[in-house]
């Protein structure tokens, strides 16, 4: 993990390897930002002029370097692109400055320490630069660099580049209780981000429900997080069918994870309920060609839901937070479920499988329906489900659904405060009669058309009666396959922690909704 610190020192005195600094899209040409002012003057107050005859804009997420001019201590200036100057007495918004830094710290990978210079009007500032900056410098390089060699002097020499090391925030006051307060609490954040991120972008042969299972109950033990594993055993005598009718097609067997953090000055409690298909080939019902590539992500809403829980207890968060890992391995064999089974789930609920490769809400109904027996204040679930929430939203959005409208605008809200784009989406009734099974009570498929709320419909099903809850479809934005961008990577994002961190920390302190 990048190491974090706040410095008070100049931008002309301070040590570096690369000093960041902000340039924004003035009416006439780009703008030095706030906190660039040292550099500038190195430049003779020519900054924006030298970055406009190299082609730079200020369009956001714009990178230009440049050599450093005498007068400064580091080799090398980063300006990044922040968009629009904000208007009078206006400052920049906080997911701005965010993706700044993020695409500042991405251009910086190979680097040890850089200095960042942008505006930080304020503690939410300093959150939103250090939070970009952490997440930026995300890599997953477990796999690479096998056929590195050290050299004498102890440079390795064909392995991939390292992450940036240091990140010093400049203008953010080390003694200052809120500047460090969000100085942790974003390093905290952005760490069990990146957690996810690399259990998500882990290989299928190696991330098993059994080895997931190992991850979250170690690092759940070394935060005082207790933790209950139901192994295959105990999932047959316990009565999950869903859970164990997903997986009895793999060598690998299912298990069901749950995490418990409590506060003793809590007075709400939420339950957080993940999906994770450590591996989705659609079962019987096989994904065609071209489909299977990436489905080690399927697991995104279980690695979300960790890494929230270990979030809230490291931040020390006055409200009890429990979280569901309903881990599988979605494998076509002779011993799968088929099309045409009918499993009876934890609930007692009889369900007619149409389709094996919509097996995320079989495994979540049962762990929702076991989260609804602590009858929680409100239950969240976090799932890639389904490829028409992508259809619908795109690749970077996530679709909310819940039973109480207030609580999915708040949901909504809150996600859009954190930078996760979302969009609240209806759950309508009229589409639940396509679930209708001459079979069993109900079948894990309905019509195509609007699949996404079928699905939502479908868990709905399996909540407690009385319970406030809502379902997360972040099948769009838990993997990317383009170019990163802003702070967000090649590979696994980490979608949907950032909201539940924040739904979490709005319910300790009483501000929800």
């Amino acid at each position: 993990m990048t190491a974090l610190t706040l410095s008070t020192a100049g931008a002309a005195t301070l040590r570096a390897d690369a000093l960041v600094v902000g340039v924004a899209k003035g009416p006439k040409g780009p703008v030095a930002a706030a906190g660039a002012e040292a550099v500038d003057k190195a430049f003779d107050g020519k900054l924006a002029s030298v970055l406009e005859a190299l082609g730079a804009s200020g369009g956001e997420g714009e990178i230009t370097k440049l050599p450093a001019p005498a007068g400064l201590k580091v080799p090398v200036v980063l300006a990044v692109g922040l968009g629009s100057v904000p208007e009078k007495d206006e400052s920049y918004d906080e997911e701005t400055l965010r993706r700044a830094a993020g695409a500042a710290a991405r251009a910086l990978h190979g680097t040890k320490k850089a200095a960042f210079a942008l505006p930080l009007d304020d503690a939410s500032a300093v959150t939103a630069v250090a939070e970009g900056a952490l997440l930026g410098a995300y890599a997953f390089t477990a796999y690479q660099g096998g056929e590195t060699k050290t050299s004498k002097n102890g440079d390795k020499n064909g392995g991939p580049k390292q992450p940036l090391a240091e990140v010093a925030l400049l203008g953010a006051k080390p003694r200052d209780k809120e500047h460090k307060a969000a100085a942790e609490r974003a390093t905290v954040v952005a760490t069990e981000v990146n957690i996810a991120r690399d259990l998500v972008n882990t290989p299928p042969n190696d991330l098993t429900p059994e080895a997931f299972a190992a991850v979250a109950s170690a690092a759940a033990k070394e935060n005082g997080v207790k933790v209950q594993v139901l192994d295959e055993k105990a999932l047959v005598k316990g009565g999950y069918g869903g859970i164990m009718g997903v997986g009895k097609g793999s060598e690998n067997p299912p298990r069901l994870v749950k995490l418990t953090y409590t506060h003793p000055k809590a007075v709400k409690t939420l339950a957080f309920v993940g999906k994770g298909i450590t591996y989705d080939s659609g079962g019987i019902s096989l994904k065609p060609a071209g489909h299977n590539e990436t489905m080690k992500c399927d697991m995104a809403g279980a690695a979300a839901v960790f890494a929230s829980v270990v979030a809230a207890a490291k931040l020390g968060l006055q409200v009890n937070v429990t979280g569901w890992l309903a881990l599988a391995e979605n494998m076509p064999s002779g011993s799968a479920t088929k099309p045409g089974d009918v499993l009876r789930m934890y609930s007692g609920k009889t369900v007619e499988v149409l389709n094996t490769d919509a097996e995320g809400r079989l495994v979540l109904g049962d762990a929702l329906t076991k989260a609804s027996e602590d009858n929680p204040d409100a239950i969240v679930d976090v799932a890639t489900l389904t490829g028409a929430m992508v259809l619908a939203l795109g690749d970077r959005t996530f679709g909310v659904m819940a039973n109480d409208d207030a609580f999915r605008t708040s949901i909504h809200e809150i996600a859009e405060e954190v930078g996760e784009a979302s969009w609240p989406m209806p759950l309508p009734q009229d589409l639940r009669k396509s679930m209708d099974s001459p079979t069993a009570d109900i079948a894990n498929m309905g019509v195509r058309m609007g699949g996404g709320l079928v699905a939502g419909l479908f868990l709905q099903e399996f909540v407690g009666e009385g319970i406030t809850w809502a379902h997360l479809d972040i099948a769009g934005p838990a993997f990317h396959e383009g170019a990163p961008y802003g702070y967000t990577p090649k590979g696994g994002t980490g979608s949907a922690v950032r909201t539940l961190v924040r739904l979490a920390e709005r319910t300790a302190t009483g501000d929800l909704g």
